[in-house]
């Protein structure tokens, strides 16, 4: 049987938080909430945390952030649920590896664009790529409920919204299913941090993400995590390296705005089978009271 090639698509993780790249540079994919949850299902899809859309910001298809271009390299950033979200920091340091990788930039230092508004990423020799993240917004305290108990966590935001609770024995606590936050401080779900101080310069961190669960890393997480650590140990700026399931990033907190350095990979290439593609179809509909 002849086989027709569909879109293409890369593989790729950043502190294993892992990602499906979809190059779009014509803004001609139809990128629906069915298609994203069957590519990122790790059984019968290619298994992914998230998926990145390459595309020209002028052909998103909606309306762009006031600070990004139109011909800015747009990071459409999906969760494995098919919702969309505003940014993610693990995921824009895997996007400009691959402008860089694929030539679409020819620079260290590249714009990406994001609903959270414009970044400036750049990409070091030895792998590891620094991403302006933007100033991160204190909210103020809340609560968090998990294992049954009530703990005081840290609303933050980084464009997408963060609750980080400083805590010790974090290997420990359950994150299973989702903890509960207060829906009405966050109707559209919140990525929820647990965070340990190891040191005055280290933390350990697991997260729970909206639309996805616990993951082995968020990129915005650890900014959160460490403006968190830092308030919790008398202070609003400073750096810590932040160990996480999938590794260890270094968050720097300045007055200013806040930066990320990490890793970043791409693992595989290949085309979609066409097929496959145009054969996904729109799950049934399931009314939960969660909210993710």
């Amino acid at each position: 049987m002849q086989s027709y090639a569909g879109p293409e698509f890369l593989k790729g993780h950043g502190t294993e938080n892992d990602f499906v790249v979809l190059p779009d540079p014509r803004g001609e994919l139809e990128l629906t909430t069915a298609r994203v949850r069957a590519l990122c299902d790790r059984r019968s899809g290619l298994g992914a945390d998230g998926v990145l859309r390459v595309v020209p910001g002028g052909l998103l298809g909606e309306e762009l952030p006031a600070d990004v271009p139109a011909d800015a390299w747009f990071m459409d950033y999906r969760n494995a649920d098919g919702s969309v979200a505003e940014m993610c920091g693990n995921g824009v340091r895997v996007f400009a590896r691959y402008l860089l990788q694929s030539g679409l930039v020819s620079t260290g230092t590249v714009p990406v664009g994001t609903r959270a508004g414009l970044r400036s990423v750049v990409a070091g020799e030895d792998g590891r790529v620094t991403v302006d993240m933007g100033a991160a917004t204190v909210l103020g305290h809340s609560s968090l409920g998990i294992a049954g108990y009530a703990m005081s966590a840290l609303a933050v935001d980084l464009g997408n919204p963060h609750l980080v609770c400083v805590t010790t024995g974090v290997a420990e606590l359950d994150l299973s299913v989702r903890p509960g936050y207060d829906p009405e401080l966050f109707p559209a779900g919140v990525n929820i941090e647990l965070v340990e101080p190891l040191d005055e310069r280290q933390v350990r961190m697991r997260v729970y993400e909206r639309g996805i669960g616990e993951t082995r890393s968020c990129g915005t997480g650890t900014v959160a995590a460490t403006v968190a650590a830092l308030r919790a140990a008398g202070a609003e700026n400073g750096v810590r390296l932040v160990h996480v399931p999938g590794g260890t990033v270094e968050v720097e907190v300045t007055p200013e705005t806040t930066t990320l350095t990490g890793p970043a990979e791409l693992v595989a290439r290949g085309r979609l089978d066409a097929g496959w593609w145009g054969n996904v179809e729109e799950p049934a509909l399931v009314t939960s009271g969660a909210i993710q």
